[in-house]
């Protein structure tokens, strides 16, 4: 377990959770536990911010703002009048105004209208009419279909940042499911929204979110009708977040030793940027769109299957009922852009996505060639290898070895900004990259969003704030650990006494793009191959 043997080192394995690693670190012995399968709830991340405070959800009150708009306006709407006027507001229908009567005629009601349409609404105007005698609100487009991705500069307070930072809780659900929700519920596209880091689906998970001129009272007003995640910590600041400003993530697992482990097969994400790599656009589109026999349900499978079938974009994307997935945006952009432009419709897919195709192509190279480098050399530094001085990649020389340790030693990222180890690993990249005909000498893309410029990471991580405790319990249903949104909601923890099931439950941090999967796989020591994966179940579901 870890703590007793003091040896807290584990291999870093990036981006593909496993995909391309064989090689085990070395240290304490195994541990025959295995991962809970069905319950996310054992498994919660809380994001490290860039400042290294650990991100928590403590706190629902909204700041106190002049300029905020009555709580009135999220009731002065009726559920028919808000569909008529996101109809307007997304072009749905011919209209070029929508009305609304005004019943009760004052001037307080009828600013509370005006406000309400324009707060819930970006990208709309209104004005006040007499139309048959009655009162009316009329909506109407302010400056076009543009005005839906740029809101609206007068109507936010110039004191006031133009990014609102909050807190995401949520529950099996990933990052651009929960973003795709939030752009949906607000009616503005999920474009305005930053992070530093995403997170996976399978966990309860908190971290930061910024949101450009977005107000805390319209997203707090959210909680109301969200399913499996919550809002919350917010604060107006002058700045977005940028991917990888994280300085980590702080990881609480349950460990039960009568469930079994999943880990997350990632390959179809290389296999699409390889594809993008050797510029085969129909391949890259037919991996993502193409039917995935028992692994998806409902109308996901349907519009696979149209694809399948009729190889048209439009009637594909008819069948979806959530649009803003992946392959809705990709469908969106093919039906727009036409079969012959196959890059501008694959530019449609929300950019995080498409970095993620390349994040796990360079991924899978990194694993497999820090697996050779382990096999060959062990855990100590070796002439060739490479460190960091100063931020610059330098290789280690024979008469500098004993000054290096493995905790220093860097492996590459493919890319043409980077040096590659002189031993024969460095021979390893430029044939794995060759097989899959590219050429390690010239790995810019003639499209720049897709050139690798390649990044150093270190062969081992030391993870902090390590420790462990072991759980017993009866009930296999009962959470194992209370949750930010338990303490907020005042629930009490379930009293775990002595029981016939045990669990281990570990607490440690890593840095960015270090999986927790994977230092999991270090204390119990198991293949992670589909292969050894698939006996496993089988062996254990006897």
């Amino acid at each position: 377990l870890p703590g007793e043997t003091g040896n807290n080192e584990m291999v870093q394995i990036r981006g593909l959770q496993g995909e391309g690693l064989h090689a085990h670190g070395r240290g304490c012995g195994g541990t025959h536990c295995l991962l809970s399968a069905d319950k996310y709830s054992d498994f919660v991340v809380h994001e490290i911010g860039k400042e290294g405070e650990t991100i928590h959800l403590d706190d629902f009150s909204v700041p106190v703002d002049k300029e905020d708009p009555p709580e009135e306006i999220f009731t002065v709407l009726s559920p028919e009048e808000k569909q008529r006027l996101e109809d307007l507001q997304l072009f749905k229908n011919k209209e070029s105004s929508v009305s609304i009567e005004v019943i009760e005629d004052t001037k307080e009601k009828r600013t509370i209208i005006h406000q309400a349409v324009k707060s819930l609404f970006p990208g709309l105007e209104t004005k006040t009419e007499n139309q048959d005698g009655k009162k009316c609100i009329v909506a109407y487009h302010a400056a076009g279909k543009k005005s839906l991705a740029n809101p609206r500069k007068h109507s936010w307070p110039k004191s006031r940042g133009n990014y609102c930072h909050f807190v995401l809780y949520k529950e099996n659900k990933d990052t651009m499911d929960a973003i795709n929700m939030l752009s949906k519920y607000l009616r503005v596209k999920p474009t305005i929204f930053s992070y530093m880091g995403t997170k996976d689906k399978r966990a309860i998970t908190v971290q930061k979110i910024a949101v450009l001129k977005i107000t805390a009272q319209r997203l707090a007003h959210l909680n109301k009708c969200l399913m499996n995640c919550k809002l919350g910590n917010f604060s107006y600041k002058n700045h977005p977040l940028k991917l990888g400003e994280l300085q980590g993530n702080h990881f609480t697992v349950g460990l039960s030793v009568f469930l079994l482990i999943i880990w997350y097969n990632l390959t179809k994400c290389v296999w699409i940027f390889r594809a993008i790599l050797q510029s085969n656009w129909n391949e890259a589109i037919d991996l993502i769109l193409k039917p995935r026999p028992g692994v998806e349900r409902g109308s996901l499978v349907k519009c696979r299957e149209e694809w399948a079938r009729t190889k048209d974009p439009a009637a594909a994307f008819k069948t979806l009922l959530q649009k803003r997935c992946v392959e809705g945006q990709l469908l969106w952009g093919l039906s727009k852009y036409g079969l012959k432009n196959i890059v501008s419709a694959f530019n449609m897919i929300t950019r995080n996505y498409r970095l993620m195709y390349i994040h796990s192509y360079q991924s899978y190279v990194w694993n497999n060639m820090v697996s050779q480098r382990i096999e060959e050399y062990g855990l100590r530094a070796v002439p060739g290898d490479l460190v960091l001085k100063g931020g610059t990649a330098v290789h280690i020389e024979e008469v500098d070895v004993d000054n290096y340790t493995i905790h220093e030693v860097v492996m590459p990222l493919p890319g043409f900004d980077v040096i590659y180890p002189k031993h024969k690993i460095g021979e390893s990249y430029k044939e794995m990259l060759a097989s899959d005909n590219l050429d390690i000498n010239n790995m810019k893309h003639k499209i720049r969003d897709y050139s690798l410029s390649g990044a150093y990471r270190k062969i081992i991580i030391r993870p902090q704030n390590v420790s462990w405790e072991l759980i017993e319990y009866d009930d296999p249903k009962i959470p194992l650990f209370t949750t930010d949104l338990d303490k907020l909601e005042g629930k009490v923890p379930a009293t775990l006494a002595r029981g016939k099931y045990k669990a281990l439950k570990m607490e440690f941090s890593l840095p960015p793009s270090a999986y927790a999967t994977m230092a999991i796989r270090e204390v119990l020591k198991l293949d992670t191959s589909i292969k050894s994966q698939s006996q496993l179940n089988t062996t254990w579901l006897r």
